[in-house]
């Protein structure tokens, strides 16, 4: 689009302060003639742009006047740039918008930007794993979001049988690779999951965003409610300190530290969404650890230690 174009050109007098028509052409990938056109184009607008015919001649902003239309300080550029670093999930459509913007940045930050785009790689597949692609149902629902559409979505809850909703969708989030979609339905926000959405059209009906929605609230408070069932039980364990970590990395978020014993073992607090859950997590543990509150899980741990015995205790 001319307009983009425009910006683009003012962004790269800014930070050079003199252009040739040749050197716009080059930068913005079209013709000399259109570059030339853009320029006497800002003149005639009462843009404060000039040409110097001659050697080192060109097209530069009268008296060095400025405007600042990226409005990006040096810090803001670096983040931005470590975002579309090398394997991270961004289209070609971003990494060319990028490209071209990062050659209008100032020379102080130009430097720093281009650096930021080469230091980070993200592999977001484990190993043994092929490269994981964004799923089309991402951008199909991505775009219904941009302008604004309802979709009709065929959506099939664990157990349950497929239906029909239409939705409006008002943001997508990326957990771990797992693709949720939050929309407006007809009682009140939902969160599906992309990967239980059998079919989505997106429909010509306008579709309707509250004014006051925030995509990360909205998404905090869904992570919440799911924390918060995920931890309807909870026990109380004794272990040493230096397997603490361990636990950690079982139970995550659900797992507190409340303090010592007198014996140097630590008090850790464990939850799941049912005893069984945390006993089966515990029981290969055998004795380097002992619950000592919650006795629907201790019951569990020797309901699983007489299962064992039975089968292998010969």
């Amino acid at each position: 689009m001319r307009a983009d174009r425009l910006v683009a050109t003012l962004l790269l007098m800014q930070s050079r302060g003199r252009v040739t028509a040749a050197e716009l052409a080059g930068e913005l990938e079209v013709s000399v003639a259109t570059a030339r056109r853009d320029l006497e184009a800002l003149s005639a607008a009462g843009v404060p742009v000039y040409p110097q015919p001659g050697r080192g001649g060109g097209w530069s902003l009268v008296g060095g006047a400025r405007t600042d239309l990226s409005g990006l300080t040096s810090a803001e550029a670096r983040a931005l740039f470590l975002l579309a670093g090398p394997g991270t999930a961004v289209s070609p459509e971003v990494r060319s918008a990028l490209r071209k913007l990062v050659r209008a940045l100032p020379d102080t930050f130009r430097a720093e930007a281009e650096a930021a785009a080469s230091a980070v790689v993200v592999d977001s597949s484990r190993w043994g794993e092929a490269d994981r692609e964004r799923p089309a149902l991402v951008e199909l629902l991505q775009e219904a979001t941009v302008r604004r559409r309802k979709v009709r979505l065929v959506y099939q809850r664990r157990g349950q049988e497929a239906g029909e909703r239409l939705v409006d969708p008002w943001g997508l989030v990326d957990k771990d690779d797992l693709w949720y979609l939050i929309a407006g339905t007809e009682a009140g926000q939902r969160t599906f999951r992309l990967d239980r959405v059998a079919e989505a059209v997106v429909t010509e009906e306008p579709a309707v965003r509250p004014a006051d929605f925030e995509l990360a609230e909205a998404w905090r408070r869904v992570v919440d409610e799911v924390e918060r069932k995920r931890a309807l039980v909870s026990a109380t364990v004794l272990v040493e300190p230096r397997f603490v970590f361990v636990l950690r990395s079982h139970f995550g978020r659900h797992c507190t530290v409340e303090g010592e014993t007198e014996d140097g073992r630590a008090r850790v607090r464990v939850a799941a969404p049912a005893p069984v859950m945390i006993a089966q997590q515990l029981a290969g543990w055998g004795g380097q650890l002992e619950v000592v509150e919650s006795e629907p899980v201790r019951a569990e741990l020797a309901r699983i230690g007489a299962e064992l015995t039975e089968r292998y205790g010969r």
